[in-house]
């Protein structure tokens, strides 16, 4: 049986926020705190990818970014560099709407591809809430060598399973203080 484990990516730099938004309060605890548990329970690990010294108190491991700057792609290529899993769950930090259950469904599409996305039900993938088989480590670097950045591009140029999402709202993030819930 293949191997899994569950990583969750907080190195951007919260630019349009104002503030890490990975440290922002939710349900009790931070985003970040509340992205791990979820990700913890599904993949039963969960590491962080992001500062040690800003989110190293919560309770998670955390890996600095190998390749800082270079945006989730920069953070998923840290991932299957230092992965000892066959699969790995990857979810951005400021996804607060995700469930276990997604997880769980989305885990148990494992299979002969080499990648999981998510496709939201009009056609827009959700790559910061996928699971990336660690083969795909070399495709990453080339895209990264190659300067292509953009996580959609890149899912799209692998072999990805499109797996239908049942609701897009699970996958909204938060980006600026108007995105925020009233409290």
């Amino acid at each position: 049986m293949e191997s899994t484990a569950g990583f969750v990516l907080a190195g951007g730099r919260s630019s349009r926020m104002g503030r890490d938004k990975a440290l922002l309060p939710w349900q009790g605890s931070t985003l970040l705190e509340s992205a791990a548990g979820k990700v913890q329970q599904a993949a039963a690990s969960a590491t962080i990818i992001g500062d040690p010294i800003r989110h190293g108190h919560l309770g998670f491991p955390v890996v600095a970014d190998r390749l800082p700057g270079l945006g989730p792609l920069g953070g998923l290529h840290t991932v299957l560099s230092i992965t000892p899993a066959d699969w790995n769950l990857v979810v951005a930090c400021d996804m607060p709407y995700l469930t276990v259950e997604l997880l769980d469904a989305l885990l148990a599409q494992i299979g002969p591809h080499d990648a999981i996305v998510p496709r939201s039900p009009d056609g827009r993938w959700e790559p910061l809430c996928a699971v990336y088989h660690r083969r795909l480590a070399a495709a990453v670097e080339a895209a990264l060598d190659r300067k292509s950045l953009k996580m959609q591009d890149f899912v799209s140029q692998v072999d990805a399973l499109a797996w239908s999402a049942p609701d897009s709202s699970m996958f909204a993030n938060w980006n600026s203080p108007h995105e925020l819930p009233l409290h």
